[in-house]
């Protein structure tokens, strides 16, 4: 199966995303975040750098955990931003 490529709105919400979780996780390092969450280092750096952009629900969801940002929060952020570029 051949995946769709992403929207220019699609791009711009894993951007916001990967930088929302680069700002909640503060001064912490992206091992002891990522070992935390139980991803690899790499898969972090990808998602805050704008690589991954979208990350499995299983990977927000613990990232979410590991920062203290509730999954509502992330995707209202993400969803709010990508509503008021489109509107």
């Amino acid at each position: 199966m051949v995946r769709a490529p992403l929207t220019a709105e699609q791009i711009a919400a894993g951007r916001r995303l990967g930088a929302l979780l680069r700002d909640g996780r503060g001064s912490r390092t992206t091992n002891e975040v990522a070992r935390a969450a139980g991803i690899s280092p790499e898969t972090l750096r990808k998602i805050e750098g704008g690589r991954l952009l979208t990350p499995s629900f299983a990977t927000v969801v613990a990232l979410s955990r590991v920062l203290d940002i509730s999954v509502e929060t992330l995707a209202a952020a993400v969803s709010d931003e990508a509503i008021a570029h489109i509107g």
